[in-house]
């Protein structure tokens, strides 16, 4: 769908400015007008991380006034593999300094705003009020429906991309969209999927190079919508398989059982997250040095790895039996399992060693605990000299 131009031209480009951009004023369609449109423009980019690298560098380049960026997590080791955005040098450093600063080596006549903090219901609207246009490259649902219901709340268009292995989405959102066309994250997911059907990249990887595919799309979006060039995303999915090379344009409608978001809302407890208050649960768990105490004094327990046979290769606590949270979950495995005895599950993070768990609660066994934490605990409290992924 083409709309008009999101942002007013500003009143002059300086010299310098002609020169960095002439590339783009060579072209009829953006010209002078669309690069004094792209100076004028302030974009917030949520997450400066696989999607927001490209994002951020493609945006910088392209002259776009303000940018800014809301990150409240630090630079890993394992985040380099796609967050081009930083370097080695970066790992321990906040992602949203460190992306400033790669912002700013790029393209010095970028305004760069950070927001060290997590986006929360409290600050969504008052930040997200700030600019023109929103970019979500987030990897989680609950934020994902808070950035939707806070921009329908604004009236800000965004832009939203998803990415998991070998596939990546991309679409734009505006509920506030000329002619009634307006559609919103909720016309394409009305309900968020369970917690354990949601795996992120952490848990599930990611191709690198599907990071700059699909952020390249976002911020050519964020262009169009900027300059009004171009049939924009709104109203169409697109879906993209690195492995096929294909492109697929999925039409978007309004749901028909949507209603109207008249506020901001619980986006953990939507999304099946929440914790109760008093931080007890009905799963029991242990800690990564309680296990270890346990085995050292000889405990009879039986630790089993529920996690993915890849994630098994990479590495594995010493002892662990590997069953495959798929097969464990079979009536065949459970059946040769004494309910009674002492069985510790574990995954990477405790997530997945929670929800089997629970499973196996209501097929009458008694005597499970799930590893906080996983095997990333494992390796922070007991072993260190094993790799972290």
């Amino acid at each position: 769908m083409q709309l008009l131009p999101l942002v007013a031209p500003s009143e002059a480009l300086t010299p310098e400015e002609i020169s960095r951009y002439s590339r783009h004023l060579l072209i009829p369609d953006v010209g002078m007008e669309g690069q004094k449109r792209l100076k004028n423009s302030k974009v917030l980019v949520i997450g400066a991380g696989g999607l927001g690298s490209p994002v951020l560098l493609y945006l910088a380049a392209a002259g776009v006034g303000t940018l800014g960026i809301i990150d409240f997590d630090i630079v890993d080791e394992s985040n380099l593999q796609r967050q081009i955005i930083h370097g080695q040098s970066d790992v321990g450093r906040f992602k949203s300094r460190s992306a400033k600063d790669s912002v700013n080596e790029l393209n010095p006549y970028v305004h760069v705003q950070l927001h060290n903090e997590r986006l929360e219901a409290t600050n969504a609207i008052q930040i997200i009020s700030g600019y023109d246009l929103v970019i979500d490259g987030t990897d989680n649902f609950a934020t994902r429906y808070l950035v939707n219901d806070a921009c329908v709340l604004s009236g800000k268009p965004y832009v939203w991309g998803s990415i998991f292995r070998f596939e990546g989405q991309a679409s734009v959102f505006w509920e506030d969209a000329p002619n009634g066309r307006g559609l919103n994250y909720r016309d394409l997911y009305p309900e968020p999927p369970p917690a354990e059907m949601a795996p992120s990249c952490a848990e599930g990887g990611v191709l690198g190079i599907l990071c700059a595919s699909i952020g390249a799309i976002m911020a050519t979006e964020a262009v169009k919508l900027i300059t009004g060039l171009g049939e924009t995303l709104l109203g169409r999915l697109a879906v993209y398989d690195a492995l096929d090379m294909t492109f697929r344009f999925i039409p978007l409608r309004r749901a028909p059982t949507r209603t109207a978001i008249t506020g901001l809302a619980d986006y953990q407890e939507l999304c099946g997250l929440k914790q109760p208050a008093d931080g007890k649960t009905n799963v029991p768990t242990i800690s990564a040095k309680e296990l270890k105490n346990m085995r050292d004094n000889g405990m009879d327990l039986r630790l089993i790895d529920i996690r993915g046979i890849e994630e098994w290769n990479l590495v594995r606590i010493e002892g662990a039996n590997h069953i495959p949270k798929n097969k464990m979950m079979s009536s065949e495995v459970l059946s040769q399992l004494n309910k009674e005895d002492l069985i510790v599950l574990h995954c990477k993070m405790g997530v997945r060693s929670r929800d089997a768990l629970i499973e196996m609660q209501k097929r009458g066994f008694t005597n499970v605990k799930s590893l906080d934490g996983g095997i990333l605990a494992w390796i922070r409290d007991v072993d260190r000299s094993l790799p972290i992924y």
